[in-house]
């Protein structure tokens, strides 16, 4: 049961419907009895790995928690915690390893010792990686003594499985999901109908928007040409993975909402950033959270002088990339990141003495407008080695692509690569659409409260052109996998 399919739609309305029918304090049971059926029908064999992730996680930090309370004047319960704590992360990261890293460190392990790999095939269980880091999270805290640790086994699955979250995030904190599990809100027709409109903006994303560059991009990154139609195409894998990883996050926090949870935010506009550091800040939030929290502040941030600064950024990056994938297209991509933030670093006296002397105003718009586009196409150039298979052929792409032939704006050339003229026009209105959207969301205007502070009339009409337009213009069919996200795979 994928999230963009029918079945789907009926399962979060009838769980909806039954946990508003349900007294609160039973409604935790009713979720995680969904969210255990729901990850079941995409991967049997894959739950029990989350049970046992669940299960070392919960009772290490009752253990760790009973140290505490025991050792707390003789010292033994800080080292009793200690081992339990090594050893439950040592399981947890050893499974994360196992199922989705074996193949990739022995490959890279024998191509250093110069003999061919043994052929290794693990399907890792899907989510893994999310589910993963919501459990490290959540021992790591309870060890720093920043929550205490749940004693309700079923609340503390439910955290970890929370079927809107389990197989792409957002990567939510314990300390936000559990005390809503504890203490659930009464779910009113403010919140149904800001998760409805929430899941049609996502479905619009990915079905309408995501599926339909997908067929493009995929053509040109199998058969790139010398030229400007292989830079469209990594200019529209770059609005690609938006439109697919928002969508599906605004898909599963709308779902979310109509279950009276709200979850953490994981994108805002992104792509108007004036700088990778505030790119960062709004892309993939929770785990760019995740990373700052769990990783680069124990690694001692900026604390501890400008080199070790930069290191720490390397290893946060590094990290970022191997965790999305086992390639090293994905640790290139990260360590591309990483780069960036350290030259900017580096270049930021030379970039303050050009503003002085030439006295240009940081707050003009001229000048916000020439550090977005920056950011943007360094942002677009990482992501070719994102979607590449190997590294020779994101070279290749960049190299093709970087070929100036503006006529094949004009010839029809535009119009051979898997999209008709009519679907690259819908494509383009689409593309405006998010634009604004974006834009009145960086001033501060939400557009969905908007929306439902018009009258009855138009706000129902509003819903019904989106429905319409999902239903009409979303890829549909076998011919499409139009189910899987992108981030799903990680």
């Amino acid at each position: 049961m994928q999230v963009t399919s029918f079945a789907f739609l009926i399962f979060i309305f009838a769980v909806a419907a039954l946990n508003y029918c349900l007294p609160r304090k039973f409604r935790y049971i009713l979720l995680l009895i969904a969210s255990l059926g729901f990850y079941a029908s995409l991967d049997i064999k894959g739950l029990i790995v989350l049970v046992i992730s669940i299960l070392t996680t919960y009772g290490a930090g009752l253990l760790m928690d009973k140290g505490t309370a025991n050792g707390s004047e003789s010292g033994n319960g800080k080292s009793g915690n200690n081992l339990i704590f090594v050893l439950c992360i040592i399981v947890n990261v050893g499974m994360l390893a196992v199922f989705k890293y074996l193949g990739f460190f022995a490959g890279t392990v024998f191509g250093i010792m110069g003999k061919e790999a043994p052929a290794i095939s693990i399907l890792a269980p899907i989510g893994i990686s999310f589910y993963i880091l919501k459990a490290l999270s959540y021992l790591i805290d309870v060890k720093r003594g920043t929550i205490k640790a749940e004693r309700n086994i079923a609340k503390y699955a439910l955290y970890v499985s929370f079927f809107t979250q389990i197989i792409s995030g957002p990567i939510d904190r314990a300390d936000n999901l559990i005390p809503q599990f504890n203490y659930p809100v009464t779910v009113d027709m403010e919140m149904l109908k800001d998760g409805f409109l929430q899941i049609l903006w996502g479905y619009f994303m990915k079905l309408v928007l995501a599926d339909r560059m997908a067929i493009f991009v995929g053509n040109v990154y199998d058969n790139p040409v010398t030229g400007t139609i292989t830079f469209i195409g990594t200019l529209l894998y770059t609005l690609e993975i938006y439109c697919d990883f928002a969508g599906y996050s605004h898909i599963v926090i709308g779902s979310a909402r109509l279950l009276g949870i709200d979850v953490m935010n994981n994108f805002d506009a992104p792509y108007l950033s004036k700088s990778i550091a505030e790119f960062w800040r709004r892309w993939h939030i929770s785990l760019s959270s995740w990373l700052k929290d769990y990783i680069y502040i124990p690694l001692g941030g900026n604390r501890k002088g400008v080199a070790r600064k930069y290191l720490n950024i390397i290893i946060v990056f590094a990290v970022s990339g191997l965790w999305h994938g086992a390639n090293w297209t994905f640790v290139v991509w990260g360590l591309l990141h990483g780069l960036y933030q350290i030259v900017g670093f580096l270049l930021k006296p030379v970039r303050d003495f050009l503003v002085k002397t030439f006295k240009v105003d940081r707050e003009s718009f001229a000048h916000g407008l020439v550090k977005t586009v920056i950011t943007f196409l360094l942002v677009n150039l990482a992501w070719v080695f994102f979607r590449a298979d190997t590294l020779a052929a994101a070279f290749d792409v960049i190299g093709k692509s970087l070929s100036f032939t503006p006529w094949v704006l004009t010839n029809g050339e535009l119009f051979k690569h898997g999209l008709d003229q009519a679907n690259m026009l819908l494509l383009a209105i689409g593309v405006v659409i998010v634009f604004v959207v974006d834009l009145m969301s960086v001033r501060g205007i939400v557009v969905r409260e908007k929306i439902l502070r018009q009258p009855w009339w138009l706000r129902w009409i509003i819903m019904i052109v989106a429905i319409l337009v999902i239903a009409v213009c979303g890829i549909w069919g076998p011919g499409y996998d139009a189910s899987s996200f992108i981030y799903q795979q990680f």
